[in-house]
């Protein structure tokens, strides 16, 4: 054990939650804070930021929703915080980055991994999440109770430990490569000593355990039930935190090592602790059964073993100490024969604690839904909130109430120590008894037939009018000599699908109304609407689209997946007329509009409607009402077309690039940093699939567009790997602008 007075000195009191402190976490050192920051989550459901020198803190981060019970930080200031709130959220300085939903409970283990852009959560819903650049990458299942702690091994490899009394090592790629078991209770921590892959837990059965080489080397007991946390410093001792409000320092050092007198302290105040079996690993205890003080003169035959006796009428546990080869006293048991003290269990519900959790039909057909209940509660503001959580007629509140007042009749606070409070769940220690324990599409083109129509065949990138460069709008690209300047980004405005052959479209078009059944075949008044459509959009003639034209086409857009294509191509262009997009764009219909290209971007759909869909989706940003309305949808659109990423298909890849884009062009005139992180996230999980380099180029293009004029949105793109993704093309010969594009984005890196 580690002496009180070598090397440990209160420096200050921090504070700023308005409630108990539940997690911390140490930011490391950067230019601007060389001595590194203190991050602290509380019940209170914020995030308090100190630096070491201040007892207040520096900042304070605000947006979960519940408890933040954990913390773990990365490189460039990045932070991750885990909730009861059952999400994780990324921040960088004093803002969130983004926000990971995904998991069904509490998170009570977060961990950015050494490969930035990886993190991980453990949850109370029993699983481990990775993520990569803001997105679920995998969900890794096999513990059977909740997660409790997570640490890094190496950028391949993590452990976790859980409720379920075992610890997991697992490979990124989702592979569980051991089980280790030992404690006999719930594993709350985890801690990995330096450059090794041994490790250390700490749990229930009031122990501390030191793992070497899979094997659990050493079993330390504290006088206190529930062993917080642990954390392997860098010199390796190690320092956890019990249920009895105190923090304790064991060392491997002779030069760290406490005084003789304040080992026999401790020791004497382990005796002194009292141990209930149900709690412990003692198993069932019959004290008429056991030995007397004679048994303690056989030694043991492993480190941490544990013996029972019986003296003078009491049960006494002794745990064998292979480095002093003797027996140490670890307390007193109660609970066995003739014992008065009793323990009674609590239900743990979505990684909490509570008294009772009931099942509650509300009609005799319906579903049932569980209603969780300590106590303390007030019966009528829990009968309430459970009405609100499960949209339920608030007419059930006297009902619900009267329910819980009946069932918790005579129920009094149970008389433990409830002021050292479990910080995961909120509830005193553990009492035993109380826990139940795509596929992808070739890239084919769907049409056949010379001269026939196929959507977005003229071109796979914006076709330059008269030798003009659509990004930058200046001329062709000068020889290699020449000294070369950024002209790719920030990109002003937005890039749009203009080519079309308007007689193809309005052939094919008529060609499958033919063969459309009688719901869906457009009256000859029809087609002729559309043709007048389509000219006026395509700017062949000076007429303006009508009313009349547009319902039209709304009715046409409506067609059968099969069939529907030359309609969305029309679409495709309408949407760019200053009439077509008010119409489209209006507060009556924008929702429809969106709904309805949504249901194209289904990964199963047909390749022509995706592709069509996406290029709609870019055209809309040609006006203030489109960019206006694609930015209040923009957290739906880019959830569902970043599915479009697994399409073998370049045009749709380049469709999608073109969207992220045109996204990347109306967030850097506003301070949205939400905005940014979810684009950002977008070009990192695309960068990784595409392959063709127009796509490449307009993602890059989109990424400088991001990060220029914006540190938080640099440093978030470093801390999630993006610079490591695009370094590549970096050196790329042909087309030179993505070269050189990417050497523009590297230096901003």
């Amino acid at each position: 054990m580690f002496s009180p007075n070598r090397g440990f000195a209160e420096m200050h009191c921090m504070s700023g939650h308005s409630n108990f402190v539940s997690c911390v976490c140490i930011i490391p050192p950067s230019d601007l804070y060389p001595r590194g920051l203190i991050a602290t989550g509380g019940n209170d459901h914020n995030i308090c930021i100190f630096t070491a020198d201040n007892p207040a803190p520096l900042y304070i981060l605000k947006g979960h929703k519940n408890t933040v019970c954990s913390l773990s930080s990365g490189k460039f200031g990045t932070l991750l915080s885990g909730s009861w709130d059952t999400a994780a959220k990324v921040w960088l300085n004093d803002r969130c980055m983004m926000t990971l939903q995904g998991h069904t409970a509490a998170i009570w283990a977060v961990k950015i991994l050494p490969e930035q852009g990886l993190m991980l959560t453990g949850s109370a819903d029993k699983t481990i999440k990775l993520w990569k650049a803001g997105r679920c990458e995998r969900t890794f299942t096999g513990h059977e109770d909740c997660v409790r702690g997570l640490a890094i091994l190496s950028e391949m490899e993590f452990l976790s430990c859980a409720n379920d009394a075992s610890v997991r090592r697992w490979q990124i790629s989702g592979e569980c490569l051991q089980v280790y078991y030992g404690h006999t209770n719930y594993i709350y921590s985890i801690s990995v000593f330096p450059q090794s892959k041994d490790f250390v837990t700490t749990g229930e059965d009031r122990s501390l355990r030191i793992w070497k080489h899979g094997e659990c080397a050493q079993t330390i007991r504290l006088p206190a039930q529930s062993v917080w946390c642990c954390c392997v410093l860098d010199n390796g001792d190690i320092v956890v935190g019990a249920s009895d409000g105190i923090i304790r320092v064991f060392t491997q050092s002779l030069e760290r090592t406490a005084s003789a007198e304040e080992i026999q302290a401790f020791e004497n105040e382990l005796s002194q602790a009292s141990i209930d079996p149900k709690t412990g690993d003692l198993g069932d205890i019959n004290a008429d059964d056991l030995p007397g003080r004679e048994h303690l003169k056989d030694p043991g035959t492993r480190d941490g073993q544990t013996r029972l006796i019986k003296d003078n009428g009491k049960v006494e546990a002794y745990q064998w100490s292979v480095s002093e080869g003797r027996w140490i006293k670890i307390g007193d048991v109660v609970g066995s024969s003739g014992a008065t003290q009793q323990t009674s269990g609590k239900v743990l519900f979505e990684g909490k604690e509570y008294d009772y959790v009931f099942t509650i039909d509300v009609n005799e057909n319906g579903p049932s839904y569980k209603l969780p209940y300590n106590i303390t509660d007030d019966p009528w503001l829990t009968a309430y909130n459970f009405l609100q959580k499960n949209d339920l007629n608030p007419m059930f509140l006297d009902q619900v109430a009267k329910f819980i007042m009946d069932n918790t009749k005579g129920q009094t606070l149970l008389s433990t120590s409830a002021q050292f409070s479990d910080p995961f769940t909120g509830a005193g220690r553990y009492v035993p008894g109380s826990s139940s324990g795509s596929s992808t599409i070739p890239a084919t083109d769907p049409f056949t037939g010379a001269g026939r129509y196929v959507p977005g065949s003229a071109s796979n990138a914006v076709a330059p009018v008269g030798g003009v460069d659509p990004y930058t709008g200046m001329g062709a690209y000068q020889s290699a000599a020449a000294k070369v300047e950024n002209i790719y980004f920030p990109k002003k405005d937005a890039v749009t699908f203009d080519q079309a052959n308007p007689t193809q479209i309005l052939g094919k078009l008529k060609e499958l109304n033919g063969s459309a059944t009688e719901e869906h075949k457009l009256t000859e008044d029809d087609l002729i609407n559309l043709e007048k459509l389509l000219s006026a959009t395509c700017n062949t003639s000076a007429e303006t689209p009508t009313a009349q034209q547009l319902q039209t086409l709304r009715r046409a857009v409506n067609w059968p997946e099969d069939i529907v294509f030359p309609a969305l191509d029309i679409l495709r262009l309408s949407v760019r007329h200053p009439t077509a997009n008010e119409n489209f764009f209006s507060e009556k219909d924008h929702v429809q509009f969106i709904v309805l290209l949504l249901k194209f971007l289904n990964p199963k759909g047909k390749q022509a409607n995706q592709l069509l869909a996406l290029r709609t989706f870019c055209n809309c940003f040609v006006s203030q009402a489109g960019q206006k309305l694609m930015m209040e949808q923009r957290d739906e659109i880019m959830t569902q077309a970043i599915e479009m990423k697994s399409a073998n298909n370049k045009n749709i890849h380049i469709a999608l690039a073109t969207l992220t884009l045109n996204y990347a062009v109306c967030l850097h005139k506003v301070n949205n940093i939400e905005g940014k992180a979810q684009c950002l996230s977008v070009i990192g999980t695309v960068m990784e699939v595409v392959q063709d380099l127009e796509a490449v180029f307009r993602l890059l293009v989109a990424l400088g567009t991001l990060i220029s004029d914006d540190t938080n949105a640099v440093q978030l793109a470093k801390s999630l790997g993006v610079d490591s993704q695009i370094k590549k093309y970096a050196s790329v010969s042909e087309p030179a602008k993505v070269k050189e594009c990417c050497r523009f984005v590297l230096n901003l890196l």
